[in-house]
């Protein structure tokens, strides 16, 4: 059974950092693209970051370029998401999803198996 598990999510003023995790179980995270997503109150499904399967690119919403990293751990099985210098309209619930795709995707239809989502708020 596929699955994805987050964590790391919190409280955290502007300016500071928090490093996400999405840990995967019955498939390993270099077969597959793994995609963060994040949805604010009222607002809907963003892609933040996407990391391919095949050759480890990676991609970054405009927003976040050059603020957060993505990762892969494949001996941890284990996605990252490295955010820095965070500011308040980072605040949203973030998911991490897996798709069966060649590279990868900002585009959540793509993906097929999903976390349940963790938390992040960003305010002094």
């Amino acid at each position: 059974q596929l699955q994805l598990v987050e964590s790391g999510g919190g409280l955290m003023q502007p300016g500071g950092s928090l490093r996400l995790s999405c840990a995967a179980s019955g498939f390993t995270v270099d077969d597959y693209a793994i995609g963060w997503f994040r949805q604010a109150p009222g607002k809907d499904r963003e892609g933040v970051s996407c990391i391919s399967g095949s050759d480890g690119s990676t991609y970054y919403t405009d927003s976040v370029k050059g603020r957060f990293t993505i990762s892969r751990d494949n001996a941890k099985n284990t996605v990252y998401l490295q955010m820095n210098s965070l500011k308040p309209e980072d605040t949203s619930v973030y998911s991490c999803a897996a798709g069966w795709l060649a590279g990868c995707s900002l585009t959540e239809s793509v993906y097929d198996y999903w976390g349940q989502g963790t938390q992040v708020t960003v305010s002094s």
